[in-house]
């Protein structure tokens, strides 16, 4: 939305609107770069007591200090937890808004979204607690050679507390994140902590390939920009084919979405929401019940529902 109107130029380094960015060799990183998990900024060299990350800025001071942990640009990685603040800290440097903030009144508001990004006291009631479901085999603990040979790296990854995959979830100390907290709820942890229903992430979509109740997020042309693919091929951290656009996920053969243009992003514990404008629709899932392992099928099973409808 501020590039569509002017004030940010994707193209651009970071450095320009955040100058303290530009430390550790990361002057010319464009603000493209870090909408697309290509600024190699998924893990700290040290973590940042969690108290101090649900304040804001002593976690986006120390992303401006660290070292990528790759050459920016000549490869992609999940920035899970990363993410919000990097991009964040972007939107609240251009708009003079937190990135809760600038959502609440841009994007919230106009649609009568019930969904949050620091959520506010009064809705705290509402919302579902987080229910975990372990898996039914831990495969971190079995055998190498019972591991399926199609997985192995990713579970020797698992197993490393040094991997890409474990430290870019490891950037507040404690790493493990209470997101049953009302602290964690309150605070702006655009990467993680979004709080809503599925219909306003359904809703949300909607407005991006169309009008909802007079309601236009985004141009069509803004949308072809933000969509077009910027990073292709194996993840850095997930160790798994990945694409992405300026932001948004682009389906692969394991997020499949119900068309090759749609556009969109999974959630943690098995969410999921997205737009495909070539069959004009806009899906949302959202839950409480995180499935640990491989065996998660819902919102797979849903999407699939859908696309048979299609057809």
């Amino acid at each position: 939305m501020l590039a569509e109107r002017g004030l940010l130029d994707l193209d651009a380094p970071v450095a320009e609107y955040w100058p303290e960015f530009a430390a550790n060799g990361k002057a010319d990183i464009p603000v493209r770069w870090l909408l697309s998990h290509q600024a190699g900024l998924v893990a700290l060299d040290q973590a940042v007591p969690l108290q101090e990350a649900l304040a804001w800025y002593p976690m986006t001071a120390a992303l401006a200090a660290q070292r990528p942990q790759w050459t920016p640009g000549t490869a992609h990685g999940y920035h899970g937890r990363t993410w919000g603040w990097l991009v964040g800290e972007v939107i609240r440097r251009v708009s003079g808004r937190s990135p809760g903030r600038f959502f609440a009144d841009e994007i919230a508001a106009p649609l009568g979204l019930d969904f949050y990004i620091g959520l506010p006291a009064a809705e705290r009631d509402r919302v579902s607690r987080m229910v975990y479901r372990r898996p039914p085999v831990d495969l971190t603990t079995v055998p190498a050679n019972s591991i399926p040979e199609e997985l192995r790296e990713q579970v020797a990854a698992w197993r490393d507390p040094n991997s890409l995959g474990n430290r870019a979830f490891a950037v507040t100390d404690p790493a493990e994140i209470d997101f049953d907290s009302p602290e964690v709820q309150a605070a702006e942890l655009p990467s993680s902590n979004g709080i809503g229903t599925a219909h306003a992430l359904a809703r949300m979509y909607a407005a991006l390939i169309g009008e909802v109740d007079g309601v236009r997020l985004l141009t069509p042309e803004a949308v072809a920009a933000a969509t077009a693919e910027q990073a292709d091929r194996r993840d850095q951290v997930m160790l798994t084919p990945s694409r992405f656009g300026s932001g948004y996920m682009l389906p692969t053969e394991a997020t499949r979405m119900t068309g090759p243009n749609a556009f969109g992003h999974t959630g943690r514990g098995g969410s999921l929401a997205f737009a495909d404008p070539g069959h004009v629709v806009a899906f949302g899932y959202a839950m409480n019940r995180v499935i640990g392992g491989t065996d998660d099928v819902r919102a797979v099973s849903l999407v699939n529902a859908v696309r048979e409808s299609l057809t």
